[in-house]
């Protein structure tokens, strides 16, 4: 498995075909690396495998030497074809049938909904997990948890936890205050007028929990 080091998911983008009509998933992509994101996840269910392929590769050339983690939501195949850093799938998909898919030296991440989810995704090989906080209209059917629904998880496992839904820069402290290691987006940055601005908004108030820790 994977070892993530600090930092390495503290802004977390990912992007949305809904979230931001008229861009294209590589745009929301470019501009979360270009506003200082850590990881980025394509996540497109309406694009067909080589489409979505071609995506990635073009989002995993752009971020290299930047540092930034590029991962596929789902399509564990489509990971590995496009060099992608890994994968990221939820409790319908089979966890560990995603790790024997990447092999050992590719990211895998599972969303989890509490301790017993998140002790059975470890075991499977996952290498983070992502906890729905909050609502979120652009993924109506996850099940928020809270701040305390995260905050147990996050205690209760040694990997990185990511906090997702309803998060945005006037939030995003309290997420990492409860025991989060990083904030995942979509409506926040695809959604937003200027996403660049957006991701570098979030990083400043992620760097800002940062120092006061």
């Amino acid at each position: 498995m994977a070892r993530l080091g600090p930092g390495q998911l503290d802004v977390y983008v990912l992007t949305s075909g809904t979230a931001s009509p008229g861009r294209a998933h590589e745009d929301i992509a470019v501009a979360a690396i270009e506003g200082g994101a850590a990881a980025v996840q394509l996540r497109a269910p309406e694009l067909e495998d080589e489409d979505l392929q071609r995506a990635v590769a073009a989002i995993v050339e752009r971020a290299r030497g930047t540092g930034v983690l590029v991962f596929v939501n789902d399509r564990a195949e489509v990971a590995v074809a496009s060099g992608a850093d890994g994968v990221h799938v939820g409790q319908a998909d089979d966890p560990a049938a995603a790790r024997g898919r990447i092999g050992d030296r590719m990211i895998l991440g599972v969303s989890v909904r509490d301790v017993d989810e998140a002790r059975a995704a470890e075991a499977s090989g996952a290498d983070y997990l992502a906890v729905t906080v909050w609502a979120t209209p652009t993924k109506p059917e996850a099940e928020p948890v809270g701040l305390d629904g995260l905050g147990a998880v996050a205690r209760a496992t040694a990997l990185p936890v990511v906090g997702i839904g309803g998060i945005h820069p006037g939030n995003a402290q309290e997420v990492l205050a409860a025991g989060a290691a990083g904030v995942a987006v979509i409506g926040a940055v695809a959604g937003a007028s200027d996403p660049v601005a957006a991701v570098r908004e979030l990083r400043d108030a992620v760097d800002h929990q940062g120092e006061a820790r």
